[in-house]
Formats: structure tokens, C-alpha cells, sequence
């Protein structure tokens, strides 16, 4: 391990195979060498003041210095300066902020934790985020390694929508840049945004970060040979810069080279600098694993001795530099002074902002920030007439919302020619062209990430998993997204509409035939709508399509073409809230809850018992009082669902239950489930093992007799 760090640290500092010259020229009259003195100095000021007071005095939880990667990161910042140029960085992105021009009372009082800033203490300090109406914008960031690659991908091809379909030239010279250090190129997110950049020509550029260690491990460890530039170049439609970022003039040159060609719309571009990390990985990281030749290697090429030799005297004299950096330490100081003012956050409001609420728009994200107001609604079906079934409602609802609202975009793998797997997507490419249903890369992590980022730019996005099974590589994509509006405190929020079919059709297996809707409920922040037949579809996928929250629509395969699910299509202003549950069958004697493909076997079951049966329909939010009241009137309760029985989502209802109508009821609440094993393949398996008819009646002979 120790050789291999040595080797590293052998090529960053320009003594390996891989060195970039050194360009020691006199500063560039294009950049505002002042104004990077100034910031660089403030960065160092703040990671100095926290590393000194506030972390030992625990005002400060989570602390990582960006020292050694400041001085590039405030020259990418000053070089976005479209109003629509966006970048998301990592936890180590604060000179990248403050070059943005983030408040420096809200970038050290984020990192406190204190009321304001960037997450009112909900989030820790290093994950920013930063909405600017006047000028580049930092999109939400992520704890996770990689999390903030696709996104971006997707706030780049958002500006490709606005100018292309929407015929928007206020997006002409807009980019889109994500930062990433050495580490994060392993990850998937790289890679699948790397993908989307590239096949789509994207205005987007990846800022590599090396430092040559992801905490503790060698880059050589994440890249063959530590260069993810060199293992690139045969990359096609991707532009390659790389030198060295602790040098000013080439930092410089490569950053307006870098951005330059993307705004060009030459294609994505990779621009590798090499940093020194002149702290260990965070705070508490003491380095114990670097010798102490590659520390002191590390400090040899601190880029801010090297940023004074480039300025004083060519530009500034030795007093002027002086000044700066005690401006610099002042303003810091000031910054504390007022941080530490802030309030510390109000328990209270810890339960706000987990979804949209009327009062209290986002400030940015979404297409309602972008003045879109839905069309009146009303939740009574137009009618009746020839009985469709739900591959045909939600094609027809897609259809409609595409042809009203322009904003709406539908992807996701085989959704555009082939018309989806299971057909429902047939037609809409041709009707509305590529630009507005597409197909996409088959990476789900790269499907709904770039999701994220065309949300964030003000478009509704339906992307689609083409089985639930298939959600699992875009899990972290998915709860970011239903985090988003709660750790930003509501400054930015990423709606859209995700279809996931799943569930048995004919036969079963584990990888098809999952449903797992429970994974979904547990997401904070995302609603989750589970239609049983094609009047609700229609109805809640268009309340979906025009709302302001993250929403998960189930479809069960099992229901897409069942004669049962089949109903009149119920009109283009249809549409059901969120949370209300319907009876399907009346009864004063037994309430059965179920939802999807369960509600149909329930019906069949009761038939000809005083048992209600609930639909719920949607599971997040859940008609807890449609439930409760009925409960209460039959004094029995059977819930019957498709999942797992182990903490499926019938064991929250039946909790819900017990809690509060204990005294109410004459028998025990019941539930009907699959057993705790995988979906089964063969039809004999599968009926073993879903719910049916059969045993969902005599689990209910066995209630209403207890």
C-alpha cells in the first residue's frame, strides 16, 4: 500500500511518466487575480478557523478542508457566469461556493448548523446547495461518493430542451459542470453520466479533482494506473484536458479551455487537475496512512505560495497581497460573528417540507417555480362509453399531458420505437417526436438521475423502470430525489412522475414479478400511487403528471390488460387525490384493506359477505380514516397484499390498527401475504404462493366466525 501511494504521489507532483509542464506566465488579464486571491484566502480562512475553534469546541460536527483543491475550484467557479449555468460538487466543494458568490455568514453557518443557510441544520454543512436566480446556480449535493454525477447530466440536457423543443436562446451559452474527486470516477453514477454526456453531446463538463486518495486508498486503486484522463482518450465525443491544478496560469488556461469548448457546443469535456488534500479526508482523518515524505510532498505544492509567486510583483505588490489576506481573515471572522448570532434550529419545523405544501412554494425546481399553473380538475368520471384497459388509460393520460403541457418529458429504456415492453408508451415518439419521448442507456442509476436534473430545471420528467426489480441500481438516485425539498429546507425540490410496473403476470420470477412497494413508502419525501384498474390510473397518474412532488406510479402487469381492471376512460380533466381510498363492496360485518392486483381477489371473495373491501389506491399518503372508520363499524380487520409479509406495508396499517382502534375490534387483525421467499417462477409455484381467491375467502370465514 505504501509504494503504491508513494508511485501516486510520484505522478501528481510531475515526477512520474504523466507530468504536465509547468506554464509559470504572467497572469492572465482575462481573470480577476485579485478577486482569486481574495477567495482562495477566505477558503483557507474558514477551513483554518473551523479546524482551529470551531470543530474542537463542537460548534462545527462534520469538517472538510478544501485546502490544496481551492485555488482551481474558484477559478471553475468565476468562469460560470450564464444565468442558467448550474454545477453540483461534493463535500469538498466550499471555494467552488464561495467563487458562486454564496454568503459567507450562510457557508460557515451551514456548516454550524444553525437556522438558515443552506438546510437550517437539517443536512451537515459540507453538502451545499445554492439557488441564484441572478447568476449559476449550485444544484443540491450529496453525501453519497458519485450521487452528484447524473443529475448534473440531467440539468444538461434540460438546456438542450429549453433550446431545441422550446425554442429558448436564453439557453444557448448555459453548461452544466460536475465536480468530482478521484475516487468518484469507480462509481456508477460517473460512469452512467459519462454515457448520457457523451451519446447525447451534452454542454456538460466533469471537473476531476485528484489528490491522488479516495480517504485512504491510492487513486491506482479506482482508475488502472491513477489517471482517469489517460484511460479515457479513446473515449469517443469527450474532450480531455489534464495538467496540474496547484499552478495558476495552467489552471487557468485549462478551466477557460475546458468551459470554452463546452459552451461552444463542441460536445462534454473532462478536465482532470491533480490537488494536493493538505488535510486528511475529514477532520478526524489524522493521515496515519501517508508517509511522511508524501505529506511533505503534499505541502510543496500548496497552490497558494505558488498563487503569490504568480502575482506578487507582476501584479500586485507585496503589501497589496497583504491586504488581502487580511481582508479575507476579516470578512471570515465577521462571518462567525454573525453565524454564531443565527438561532440554532427550531425542533418544531423538523416535520416541514417533507413534500410540497400550498403556502410555501420551492425556490427552485420544478415547473410550478416556472409559473405553471394545472387545469381545473374535477375527481367525477365523464360518463361512460367503451371500457379500456390500463395499458390504453395511461397511454391516453401521457398522451393528453404531452399535448397540453411542453414541459412533460417521457424516457427510459425501449420506451420510444418499441412503445415500452409492455406497450404503453406505443405511439407517443411518433407522434411527439425524439426530443420528448426517448429512450435511454440502460443504466436505471443514469434514467432517473438525469430525472433529478431536468426536475431541478424546471421540466416534468416520467421517467420509467421497466420492471420494480430493476429500481434497485437507482435506489440512491431515489431517495436523494425524496430528500431533496426536506434537507434543503425547501429550496429546491425534484418532481417528477417514476413509472415502475412490476408484479406477477402469467408466471413469476424473482427478477420480473417483484413488487416491493413498501421500498417506496419507506422513501421520505416521495408519494406512491398503486392503481387496481384503469379509472384510477388515469386519475391519479394525471394528478401526478401536474403536481409538485416526487411520485411513484406502481403499474401491476397483472392488471395492465385484465378484463376486471378494464373501465371507461373518465375524461381529460379526471383526476383523484392523493390519500383517499375507495369501497369497492359494502358490509358492516368485516373490513378487508388491499390494494393493486389483490383488489380484484378480494372482490371475488366477499362476494355475497357483509365484508367492505378498501382500495386504498395510494399507499403514501394512506386513507387512514376511510380504514379507521370502517374498522370500527365491522369491529374486524383482513389485509391482504401481494408483498412479503415481514415488514410489508400491511404490517404498518395493522400497527395503525391496533393503536388506535384496539378497543374496537372482536378479533384479531389478520393479514394475507406472499410468504417470505422470492417471486416464483412456475404457475403451480406462483398460485402456492400469491394470495387467492380461495384463501384470501377462507381466511375471511375464519374472521367473521371468530
Amino acid at each position: 500500500m505504501r509504494r503504491e501511494q508513494e508511485q501516486a504521489m510520484k505522478r501528481l507532483s510531475g515526477q512520474g511518466e504523466i507530468a504536465m509542464p509547468v506554464l509559470r506566465n504572467a497572469p492572465d488579464a482575462a481573470v480577476d487575480w485579485r478577486h482569486v486571491a481574495y477567495l482562495v484566502q477566505l477558503s483557507r480562512a474558514l477551513d483554518q478557523m473551523e479546524e482551529q475553534r470551531l470543530v474542537p469546541e463542537k460548534k462545527v460536527l462534520y469538517q472538510f478542508s478544501a485546502r490544496g483543491h481551492d485555488l482551481a475550484q474558484v477559478l471553475l467557479g468565476l468562469s460560470l457566469t450564464d444565468r442558467h449555468d448550474a454545477a453540483c460538487g461534493y463535500y469538498r466543494s466550499r471555494p467552488l461556493l464561495l467563487a458562486l458568490g454564496v454568503d459567507v455568514a450562510d457557508a460557515l453557518g451551514s456548516a454550524m448548523g444553525r437556522a438558515g443557510g443552506y438546510s437550517g441544520g437539517r443536512d451537515i454543512g459540507v453538502v451545499f446547495n445554492y439557488p441564484n436566480p441572478r447568476g449559476a446556480s449550485a444544484l443540491p449535493m450529496c453525501g453519497g461518493v458519485g450521487a452528484q454525477y447524473t443529475p448534473t447530466a440531467g440539468w444538461a440536457q434540460a438546456i438542450d430542451y429549453y433550446r431545441r423543443e422550446l425554442g429558448d436562446s436564453d439557453y444557448d451559452q448555459a453548461i452544466s459542470v460536475v465536480l468530482g474527486g478521484d475516487g468518484s470516477v469507480a462509481s456508477n453514477g460517473f460512469w452512467a453520466a459519462l454515457t448520457i454526456a457523451t451519446t447525447q453531446k451534452l454542454p456538460m463538463l466533469f471537473y476531476i479533482e485528484d489528490n491522488g486518495f479516495g480517504i485512504s486508498v491510492p487513486s491506482t486503486f479506482q482508475t488502472p494506473g491513477g489517471n482517469i484522463a489517460a484511460n479515457l482518450s479513446g473515449f469517443a465525443g469527450l474532450e480531455i484536458l489534464s495538467g496540474d491544478g496547484t499552478e495558476p496560469a495552467e489552471a487557468a488556461r485549462l478551466v477557460a479551455a475546458a468551459t470554452g469548448h463546452v459552451r461552444a457546443r463542441r460536445g462534454p469535456a473532462l478536465l482532470r487537475l491533480t490537488v494536493p488534500r493538505l488535510q486528511g479526508h475529514s477532520f478526524q482523518d489524522t493521515q496515519a496512512y501517508k508517509s511522511a515524505d508524501i505529506v511533505a510532498a503534499e505541502w510543496a505544492r500548496d497552490p497558494l505560495p505558488k498563487l503569490r509567486d504568480h502575482l506578487v510583483p507582476a501584479l500586485l505588490s507585496e503589501t497589496e497581497w497583504d491586504d488581502i489576506a487580511a481582508r479575507a481573515a476579516f470578512d471570515a471572522e465577521t462571518a462567525r460573528t454573525q453565524a454564531e448570532a443565527r438561532p440554532l434550529p427550531d425542533p418544531a419545523q423538523v416535520m416541514t417540507h417533507v413534500f410540497a405544501e400550498h403556502d410555501a412554494l420551492q425556490t427552485m425546481g420544478g415547473q410550478w417555480t416556472h409559473g405553471y399553473v394545472p387545469p381545473a380538475t374535477t375527481d367525477r368520471p365523464a360518463g361512460s362509453g367503451q371500457r379500456i384497459n390500463m395499458v390504453t388509460a395511461i397511454r391516453r393520460t401521457l398522451e393528453h399531458e404531452l399535448e397540453i403541457n411542453p414541459r412533460v418529458v417521457v424516457f427510459g429504456e425501449d420506451v420510444a420505437a418499441k412503445g415500452g415492453v409492455h406497450a404503453v408508451t406505443l405511439g407517443l415518439q411518433e407522434k411527439f417526436g425524439s426530443g420528448r419521448v426517448f429512450d435511454t442507456s440502460l443504466s436505471e442509476e443514469g434514467i432517473v438521475g438525469r430525472a433529478v436534473g431536468m426536475a431541478l430545471a424546471g421540466l416534468m420528467p416520467v421517467p420509467e423502470i421497466q420492471f420494480r426489480k430493476y429500481a434497485e441500481p437507482a435506489t440512491e438516485q431515489i431517495n436523494d430525489c425524496g430528500t431533496m425539498r426536506w434537507r434543503t429546507n425547501n429550496r429546491f425540490a425534484a418532481p417528477m412522475v417514476l413509472r415502475v410496473p412490476g408484479g406477477y403476470f402469467k408466471c413469476g420470477d424473482p427478477w420480473h414479478s417483484q413488487t416491493n412497494e413498501v421500498a417506496f413508502v419507506h422513501q421520505p419525501g416521495w408519494m406512491v400511487a398503486v392503481p387496481s384498474n384503469a379509472e384510477d390510473a388515469v386519475g391519479l397518474l394525471r394528478t401526478a403528471l401536474r403536481g409538485n412532488d416526487p411520485v411513484i406510479f406502481f403499474e401491476h402487469r397483472a392488471m395492465l390488460d385484465h378484463a376486471w381492471a378494464r373501465r371507461p376512460y373518465p375524461g381529460d380533466d379526471f383526476a383523484l387525490p392523493f390519500g383517499k381510498a375507495r369501497r369497492t363492496c359494502a358490509g358492516d360485518a368485516l373490513t378487508i384493506v388491499t390494494w393493486g392486483a389483490m383488489v380484484h381477489r378480494c372482490e371475488e371473495a366477499a362476494e355475497g359477505l357483509p365484508v367492505d373491501v378498501i382500495d386504498l389506491r395510494t399507499l403514501m399518503p394512506w386513507d387512514k380514516p376511510a380504514v379507521l372508520e370502517s374498522v370500527r363499524r365491522t369491529r374486524r380487520c383482513q389485509i391482504v397484499h401481494e408483498d412479503l409479509q415481514t415488514a410489508g406495508f400491511g404490517a404498518e396499517i395493522a400497527a395503525v390498527v391496533a393503536d388506535e382502534a384496539f378497543l374496537d375490534l372482536d378479533a384479531p387483525v389478520a393479514r394475507l401475504t406472499m410468504p417470505d421467499v422470492p417471486n416464483p417462477h412456475h404457475p403451480v409455484l406462483l398460485d402456492a404462493a400469491v394470495p387467492s381467491v380461495a384463501r384470501i375467502r377462507a381466511k375471511v370465514d375464519d374472521l367473521l366466525a371468530f
